[in-house]
């Protein structure tokens, strides 16, 4: 539908019914500053609802009966966030309870009563208008960072966006892997931005954050009286991110029970509300995220192998930020011009006796710890530019990158490659493997590399076998 008009007062579409019953409805609903279009059931409902601004539909069952449940099940296949209420009569409750299986939101007795329509029309309009721009938000915060291949340095983190790129016009599902604060949905909202699906919602859930007696009703909604505290029928993630992207961040945390249900919906594209009785189809692309090692809980039986197969179709590792400290300075620049623009504090430079102490910290907390020392130090240091001493005294404590490596203004870019090759070897204990997958090139490259620079880095050493005794 296009986007609703400047009138704050909410459009509702009545459909059949009789003329008088139209007319009754209609009064009682302006009366309570609704706007009312009234139309028969046929093709010019359709064309309305794709051209106009509606914020509800509420149809005349009665009349209409069996059709009036299909047209039901059009709408709402049509239109899956749009709020459609039936208008019956006392005696006809078994037609209403067949339209609510058929989608309808709710319904509503005649003759309406402006003391339930408030009560009723107004709540459920109200939540889904908060699901609305909710979902707004988050598109227009998006599309305010549309993503841009940003200006990393590390091959690991290049090849970790590259691989996202590659993978985000595909329907496949990805699994994102990597300590906590590593910046997982990041690379998701990449993907998502990168891919058809852009222009719909992209829906994030932290499964670490929601118990796990309410994470079914995030995840698939519920329908009223479902539990105690079910007032009204709620849509789930799984609804307000039809044809876009929902992003499960520490997948790991879901319970067993839960996710069961996740994998019949991958695999059949479809569910049910909690307390609902008919499956819903639903388009969404699903990105998950988690920090745990999946194939340790599959051995212990603490995650579903068959889940853990069906999310891994592409794995994409994000690496530590102290695996990729090269990083370090476009972030920090990325960050203090974000977080001054929040604060409302002027912009401030980082001195390069700063930069270099930053740089030396191993980061256990990665990409989130460093923003929040920039926020904590941007707020605290008084003048315009961040010293050293301004900094928190745990990461002082760390000798700055460069005191060691040899690294000065006029080195050649060969000079370059070897001190980096050699820094790495230094870092993974000589494991050639390793440093290759860090730097982002082959073994055979890598080697090729170690012999043309004549590097010598003694390997770990490996504990003696035992000898088996002879027999």
């Amino acid at each position: 539908m296009k986007d609703k008009e400047n009138s704050t007062s909410p459009r509702i579409l009545l459909l059949e019914g009789g003329p008088v019953d139209r007319a009754d409805a209609a009064r009682v609903l302006t009366g309570e500053g609704y706007q009312v279009q009234q139309l028969p059931l046929g093709p010019g409902v359709l064309r309305s609802l794709e051209d106009q601004s509606h914020d509800a539909v509420a149809l005349f069952p009665d009349g209409a009966g069996t059709v009036g449940v299909t047209w039901i099940r059009t709408i709402r296949d049509r239109f899956p966030r749009l709020p459609l209420f039936t208008l019956v009569t006392p005696r006809r409750i078994a037609l209403a309870i067949e339209c609510l299986r058929a989608g309808a939101e709710d319904y509503l007795l005649l003759p309406l009563n402006p003391v339930e329509l408030r009560a009723r029309l107004g709540r459920v309009l109200e939540r889904n208008d908060l699901d609305s721009r909710i979902a707004w938000f988050q598109d227009e915060l998006a599309k305010k960072s549309q993503y841009r291949k940003p200006e990393v340095r590390s091959p690991a983190m290049r090849a970790a966006l590259d691989r996202a790129i590659r993978v985000a016009p595909m329907r496949s599902n990805v699994l994102i892997t990597g300590e906590s604060g590593v910046g997982k949905e990041l690379v998701a909202r990449a993907i998502h931005l990168n891919s058809p699906r852009c222009d719909a919602p992209f829906i994030a859930l932290n499964c670490a954050a929601m118990p796990s007696s309410l994470i079914e009703s995030e995840l698939f909604g519920h329908e009223k009286g479902a539990f105690t505290g079910a007032i009204a029928r709620s849509r789930g993630k799984f609804e307000i991110a039809t044809h876009g992207t929902l992003f499960l961040d520490e997948i790991g945390e879901m319970d067993l029970s839960s996710q069961a249900k996740l994998l019949r919906v991958l695999e059949e594209r479809e569910f049910m509300r909690i307390g609902g009785d008919r499956s819903i189809r639903v388009d969404v692309r699903v990105i998950a995220a988690t920090n745990a090692d999946l194939e340790v809980m599959v051995a212990e039986r603490r995650f579903r192998r068959d889940l853990y197969y069906r999310l891994k179709v592409v794995v994409i590792p994000v690496p530590p930020l102290r695996d990729r400290k090269q990083d370090i300075p476009y972030l920090v620049e990325t960050f203090l011009d974000q977080l001054s623009s929040s604060n409302a504090v002027p912009r401030k430079v980082m001195s390069p006796e700063a930069l270099a102490h930053l740089q030396a910290y191993s980061w256990p907390g990665n990409v989130r710890e460093l923003k929040n020392v920039l926020e904590s130090v941007l707020v605290s240091t008084r003048g315009a530019r961040v010293e050293q001493d301004d900094l928190p005294g745990l990461l002082l404590k760390t000798e700055p990158v460069h005191s060691d490596s040899g690294i000065r203004p006029g080195t050649t870019l060969e000079e370059l490659e070897r001190e980096l090759i050699r820094l790495t070897l230094e870092h993974t204990g000589g494991n050639r493997t390793h440093s290759a997958s860090l730097m982002g090139i082959g073994v055979r490259t890598l080697q090729r590399k170690i012999q043309s620079y004549g590097i010598d880095i003694a390997p770990r050493r490996r504990r003696p076998r035992k000898r088996r005794a002879e027999t």
